[in-house]
């Protein structure tokens, strides 16, 4: 089921600001250094010279994504260019209760990924991504968590480098950061920094609606809209 999230963002500086949007990174099973992504990028004027508001929705049908990496991957640096998504449910804790939690992937003679299906042996609260056997040298992929952003563009929110014949499990979290900056929607950027007094809009407890103020000090203001 998916779930439309919307934060309203209202600059209160005096100057235009640049912000991003990006997202907890999931956890994974399966891989290492886990990367994020931004998801979104707009400047947006003070609202007493304008009246301006950013709406910023996201429509969170979990979707797993695959990409092929980008040389010399980055902070700043677009994450990759071919992306293939699928939408997919995460494993439910009721027993006996089968979701589409699993895809598989494919790497010849293209990249993709295939409809999702019920597998055993993902915990609940995650899906999983099955890669096949490569050559993780001339193929160098990232897998992980896709969102679909206020443009309709699905960006990898955030991801781990694909190895050959491996499960992969991602759990998703959904809470989402705003900060100022230009991190265009699908670059690395550097989450342990980014994230260091920042907005935090937390889905966790159910609120889907946020009204965020960027205030001339250069702190922030959230509340459930």
């Amino acid at each position: 089921m998916s779930t439309l999230y919307t934060i309203n963002l209202i600059n209160n500086s005096p100057t235009a600001q640049d912000f991003f949007f990006f997202q907890k990174p999931a956890i994974y099973t399966g891989g290492a250094t886990v990367y994020c992504n931004s998801i979104y990028q707009s400047v947006l004027l003070p609202y007493a010279n304008s009246g301006s508001v950013l709406t910023f929705e996201c429509l969170m049908q979990l979707y797993a994504g695959a990409q092929t990496q980008l040389p010399n991957l980055a902070v700043g640096q677009a994450s990759g260019f071919i992306t293939s998504c699928q939408p997919v449910d995460l494993t439910s804790a009721t027993p006996g209760v089968q979701t589409a939690n699993t895809t598989q992937l494919s790497v010849d003679p293209a990249l993709g990924l295939a409809p999702a299906s019920y597998h055993d042996g993902v915990e609940p609260g995650a899906y999983r991504i099955i890669t096949p056997a490569f050559n993780p040298i001339t193929d160098v992929l990232n897998t992980g968590l896709a969102v679909q952003n206020c443009n309709g563009n699905r960006v990898l929110s955030s991801f781990i480098n694909a190895e050959p014949s491996k499960n992969i499990d991602c759990q998703p979290v959904l809470s989402f950061y705003i900060q100022t900056g230009s991190y265009q929607a699908g670059t690395v950027i550097n989450f342990s920094t980014s994230s260091v007094g920042c907005a935090m809009c937390d889905t966790t407890q159910g609120v889907t609606s946020f009204n965020v103020t960027y205030n001339p000090e250069g702190i922030w203001t959230v509340t459930g809209a």
